[in-house]
């Protein structure tokens, strides 16, 4: 035994140290290294036109979002380059574009209000070292235990409650709201306080938006079509400098109709190590005490981000197989070094991914022209972005989330199985009325009552036949699924119901059992017993090496109950 276990381990150690493997192992962790050598120069035109036109996206976005955080404005500029930089190196789909996003945000929004501005920088460093952590340890799988619909309700909840949060400033009404019921209630408790100039800017920024996204433009067409794809791609950065040229002639003038974003932070972040300590309104928290303002937010926003980010990897791998340890490695450095910057939390982006695929991008070497067109954003225009009014990007925000709620899989969910509908729906509901973190709960433990309630109660097929060479009758049980250990219980009782008005034999057809617990074979063995006490017997039939042997080992006495199949007359 300890000789195997030597010789198991010399074979890992000497895998490890095997040149081959340790180049293999090093490409797989930097991608960069296997595109790099083979990049062409026809190349860098596509590259470079997808970065510039993500980055005209990333500006606005990022501006918007920093408000949505709580944040000064120029905090999703800083959110937005460095993930652009790092993820040239540890990215394996050249699509994907990171940066801060709604979801993001709005999670971070509370501990922002309450602690301040550090936190945001500091969950972000916390965030990436989990992530990361979990993709060394290759835990990605334990997501796969959340749902379709409850990714989809928590998604279309996030959207709401980020949309309705804006509605005040695309009403111009001041102040901010914390919830979808706060933000209703607010708005009818100051009607009179509605300005007609922000309404009438934000409306029509909402109108132009809807209009621009639907112009009919291709990227290789008429040179009409090819300026109506370019139309469509700069849209949001185009709402948002032509509300800032408004407001700013009026300003010029001696007027200012608009309600604007104010003043930002002048120049670039500095490079300077996550904040580990803070002081808000005269207070100061140490480490721990930071932490532990963050509670579950702390385990929330890495799985929501790490949900977000595969979705849009798998959306758009477009049928190439997914290193899913290698995207959440690069997750979690992205939000690491950007918190070196002062970054909130950055996750993938499904807009801004789509204008980088759509843009024709060839490599993760795009994101090199999208992070400095966002970093000279920050460093030299930041004395412009405080003529930005508060309508225009309260538009662009609510645009963004109406394209969130995702109604194709709404009916999907409807028309295949109405229990996933009802999932989604207990799973928006309680995100919208009761906060995102404990709503995404709430909708975890239900599909995972969901999913025990079928493992303990599969579907069993019955029916009588009649055994042809001796003219005999049979109840035929055919499990149409894998048994488990919850359904164990179940199925010996459906069975012994099912036997005691027909007095016969039971067959149990073990066809669709590929394994076996012991608690199912021993409930088996039970049944066995039973049904000898009344004089009946059970035959198993169609069952694989496994499940034999497994009967076998716990009931011995079966040894003779096995056949390969019955003839029979259903």
């Amino acid at each position: 035994m300890l000789e195997e276990i030597r010789a198991t381990l010399k074979a890992k150690v000497s895998g490890c140290t095997n040149k081959k493997n340790c180049v293999n192992y090093t490409k797989r962790r930097l991608p960069i290294l296997s595109w790099a050598p083979k990049y062409k120069a026809t190349w860098l035109p596509q590259d470079a036109l997808a970065g510039f036109t993500v980055g005209l996206t990333a500006i606005p976005q990022g501006i918007a979002y920093g408000v949505v955080a709580g944040l000064s404005p120029e905090y999703g500029l800083y959110a937005a380059f460095m993930a652009s930089f790092v993820y040239i190196f540890f990215g394996s789909c050249e699509n994907i574009t990171i940066g801060p996003t709604a979801i993001m945000a709005t999670m971070v929004q509370p501990l922002v209000s309450s602690h301040g501005k550090d936190m945001a920088i500091l969950i972000a460093f916390l965030k990436g070292c989990i992530v990361t952590l979990l993709g060394i340890l290759h835990l990605g799988f334990l997501l796969d235990f959340i749902s379709l619909p409850v990714i989809t309700g928590f998604t279309s909840a996030a959207a709401i409650n980020i949309a309705s949060s804006q509605f005040k400033a695309l009403l111009g009404i001041p102040g901010r709201t914390e919830s979808f019921l706060d933000s209703i209630i607010e708005i009818f408790s100051n009607l009179n306080a509605v300005r007609y100039q922000d309404t009438l800017l934000g409306v029509c920024t909402i109108i132009v938006l809807v209009l621009f996204k639907h112009l009919p433009g291709r990227r290789r067409g008429t040179w009409m079509q090819k300026i109506c794809w370019c139309l469509t791609l700069a849209r949001n950065a185009m709402v948002v400098v032509a509300g800032t040229v408004i407001a700013y002639v009026f300003y010029i003038n001696g007027e200012e109709i608009f309600r604007l974003t104010g003043s930002m932070g002048q120049g670039l972040p500095p490079l300077q190590p996550p904040p580990f300590s803070t002081t808000f309104q005269n207070r100061t928290y140490d480490f721990v005490e930071m932490t532990k303002a963050m509670g579950s937010t702390l385990i929330s926003i890495p799985i929501v981000s790490t949900i977000e980010h595969m979705a849009i990897a798998k959306a758009f791998a477009k049928g190439r197989s997914l290193d899913a340890t290698q995207e959440m490695f690069a997750l979690g450095l992205c939000n690491i070094f950007g918190s070196f910057v002062s970054s909130m939390p950055v996750t993938g982006s499904f807009t801004r991914t789509a204008v980088n695929h759509a843009s024709g991008v060839k490599t993760t070497f795009g994101g090199l022209f999208t992070g400095c067109l966002v970093l000279l954003a920050a460093g030299f225009l930041t004395s412009t972005f405080r003529f930005i009014p508060k309508a225009t990007l309260a538009g662009v925000i609510i645009c963004a989330m109406y394209y969130m709620l995702d109604f194709g899989t709404y009916v999907l969910l409807w028309r295949a199985r109405k229990i996933d509908f009802l999932i989604m729906l207990l799973t928006l509901l309680p995100c919208v009325f009761l906060g995102l973190e404990l709503g995404i709960a709430i909708g975890i433990v239900l599909n995972l009552i969901s999913l025990l309630f079928f493992a303990a109660r599969p579907s069993i097929e019955t029916r009588m036949e009649q055994i042809t060479t001796q003219e005999a009758h049979v109840i035929r049980v055919t499990p149409r699924e894998a048994v488990a250990f919850p359904a164990a219980e179940h199925l010996r009782a459906s069975v012994m119901e099912l036997s005691e008005k027909n007095l016969c034999n039971v067959i149990l057809d073990c066809e669709n059992l590929k394994r076996m617990d012991v608690t199912v074979a021993k409930n088996i063995k039970l049944l066995a017993n039973d049904l000898s006490l009344r004089g009946q017997e059970i035959i198993c039939i169609n069952c694989c090496e496994n499940v034999e042997c497994m009967l076998k080992t716990v009931a011995p006495e079966l040894k003779n109950a096995f056949r390969e199949t019955v003839d029979s007359n259903g």
